[in-house]
């Protein structure tokens, strides 16, 4: 009977008892998700080019869609939909750049990559900077595509004007998962770093 009037009380003050019942929902679990460090594949032999130094922009360049911390995919013909409750550990503009460093060093040899600002007494003879234009799936959540492209300055005196380099990477999701999409994220970003290294003068 006391709850009957509450909930009487209530309604006259313009609260149905269904948006209470609504408010009372635990959250949305939270899922996290993380770019790993380690290569998600078979690492080639060192391949270092014609050896110059480089140094590679502390930031990259990100469509808008990407700079937040859930999840988004694509949905029907210009639509995008966050994934609610999945989230990255590490927003994908501190581990974008972070990764893109570690994998070109990886594929490049020791101490031919760096990121900026570079430490006193390193000189770079060339300088990276990468701009990502897609990274996103499809609405079936069957294939991620990774499109980018990046600029090679050659710093030194009487240099090469810039280079431009492009990639447009397509990545097979292992399954409809959030898990494999976030790993397919991070074998795309692997594809970019030795697209850029092959493509490196030599």
């Amino acid at each position: 009977m006391k709850r009957r009037l509450a909930l009487t009380g209530l309604a006259g003050l313009g609260v149905t008892p269904w948006l209470l019942t609504a408010c009372a929902r635990p959250p949305v679990a939270t899922h996290w998700y993380e770019l790993r460090s380690p290569p998600p594949g078979p690492v080639p032999a060192a391949r270092a080019g014609d050896g110059a130094l480089w140094e590679v922009a502390s930031t990259v360049v990100l469509p808008g869609a990407l700079d937040r911390e859930t999840l988004v995919v694509a949905s029907g013909a210009a639509s995008l939909q966050p994934l609610t409750g999945h989230r990255w550990v590490e927003p994908l503009r501190d581990a974008i750049p972070r990764l893109l460093v570690a994998d070109l060093a990886v594929l490049r040899g020791p101490g031919l990559v760096w990121r900026a600002p570079v430490p006193p007494g390193v000189n770079p003879a060339r300088r990276l900077r990468v701009e990502i234009v897609t990274l996103m799936a499809d609405t079936g959540r069957q294939t991620l595509r990774l499109q980018a492209r990046w600029w090679l300055t050659d710093s030194r005196p009487n240099g090469a004007a810039p280079g431009l380099g492009q990639a447009d990477v397509h990545i097979p999701l292992a399954d409809a998962s959030v898990d494999a999409l976030a790993a397919a994220h991070r074998l795309a970003l692997w594809q970019l770093a030795v697209r850029i290294v092959e493509s490196a003068p030599v």
